[in-house]
């Protein structure tokens, strides 16, 4: 028997040619449903394990799988803005220790994070290097944010701008990268994480400009001194023009002359992660929202993300019958192959019937053949399956959240 491995073992390395092509098809063929398996229980655990953690969210009405996702990943849209006041509503409530989320800028690319410390403790996030948010106009950026943009603690980072129409908000704002966050593989590590106030002065509600009580010039739009800066001076009040200079870079020499407009309750924010304390807070949360509030809602991450993945399987089960019949043609062109090769091997078959070889000794040994290719596909796909998932495992995960 041994001696009918190597002979088998020795034809198909004298043929590497017609080996090689029965072990890609193979491979092939194995391969492609593996890998989408493979990647599928990554995006399933990922997604399942951040929803786990986050217990309830409360949003604006709209789409659940919006609400939940923007959460969970911070890539997909929220349903859209509410005031803050919700979030001082379910405080003075007691059900629930409140986590808020304004997710609505990004900055090269990167989603950036508007939200408080009580975050970082959620999610477990450690600062790998440097500081944490100290002050207005920091930020701390996932590991993976930092490593492909290359940015270091005093680095900075600037927001991009939201359109080029959008003159009322969305002003570029020049980040003061303070630290890096140690990756945990989720979304964590593709962010940008700010604090709220910084969001909003992102968002155009607050912001910091020269004392206008300090221009020099006549009032007037151009033409005088301030280039239109001033407007109106009066008895104890200035009025300033659209010219007056904003910073766009928060320092600590004019960081005194950031401030804020309107009432504090009416600040958007795009959602809300809720802690509540037990099965019986979750119950009221849940109740109160479902109790007729048509402006917000309420969610269990972990019921929306089993809904999500069960929608997922019912999908993937037609692209596992592609494959499988990918896989079938595959199999199908290997065997022709195999079966071509053994026709145009009839004169060296004949030979060995005449040597006194069996005719089942002959066919054990194009099958040890065929069996050999497919150990060689087998262990080819397992090494690409293990490459792929290597290298996309966080990448996945942080897809998924």
């Amino acid at each position: 028997m041994i001696d009918l491995f190597q002979l088998a073992w020795r034809h198909l390395l004298h043929h590497r040619g017609r080996t090689l092509v029965l072990v890609l098809c193979l491979t092939v063929a194995l391969v492609l449903p593996w890998i989408t398996r493979t990647l599928a229980n990554l995006w399933q655990d990922g997604l399942l394990a951040r929803a786990e953690a986050t217990p309830l969210v409360i949003g604006a009405a709209g789409s659940r799988f919006d609400l939940v996702l923007h959460v969970l990943n911070f890539q997909t849209d929220p349903p859209g803005t509410f005031a803050q006041a919700e979030r001082e509503a379910v405080v003075q409530s007691g059900h629930a220790r409140v986590i808020p989320l304004h997710v609505r800028f990004r900055a090269r690319g990167w989603p950036v994070v508007g939200t408080t410390l009580d975050y970082f403790e959620f999610r477990n996030l450690e600062v790998a290097q440097g500081r944490g948010l100290i002050r207005l106009g920091d930020c701390v950026v996932g590991a993976e944010a930092a490593r492909v943009l290359g940015l270091q603690p005093g680095d900075f980072l600037r927001t991009d701008r939201t359109g080029v129409f959008d003159l009322a908000g969305g002003q570029p704002l020049e980040l003061r990268v303070n630290g890096v966050l140690g990756g945990n593989g989720s979304a964590d590590d593709r962010a940008v994480f700010v604090d709220l106030h910084t969001a909003w002065v992102i968002e155009g509600i607050g912001h910091g400009h020269d004392d206008v009580g300090q221009v020099d010039g006549e009032t007037g739009e151009g033409g005088d001194g301030s280039g239109g800066v001033v407007l109106e001076r009066g008895p104890g009040h200035v009025v300033a023009g659209p010219a007056l200079r904003t910073h766009q870079r928060i320092t600590d020499d004019n960081i005194g002359s950031f401030h804020f407009h309107g009432d504090p309750s009416g600040y958007p924010l795009t959602a809300l992660i809720a802690l509540p304390p037990d099965e019986r807070s979750t119950t009221l949360l849940l109740g109160r929202y479902a109790a007729g509030d048509s402006r917000h809602q309420a969610q269990q991450p972990p019921q929306v993300a089993a809904e999500l993945i069960g929608m997922v399987a019912r999908m993937k089960h037609w692209f596992d019958l592609q494959q499988g019949l990918l896989a079938l043609v595959a199999g199908l062109l290997a065997g022709l192959v195999f079966w071509l090769s053994v026709r145009l091997r009839r004169g060296e078959l004949r030979t060995m019937a005449h040597l006194g070889c069996a005719r089942g000794t002959i066919v054990i040994m194009l099958a040890m053949e065929l069996a050999l290719l497919a150990a060689l596909a087998l262990a080819a796909a397992w090494a690409v399956n293990r490459l792929v998932a290597g290298l996309a495992a966080d990448w996945v995960r942080a897809l998924a959240g």
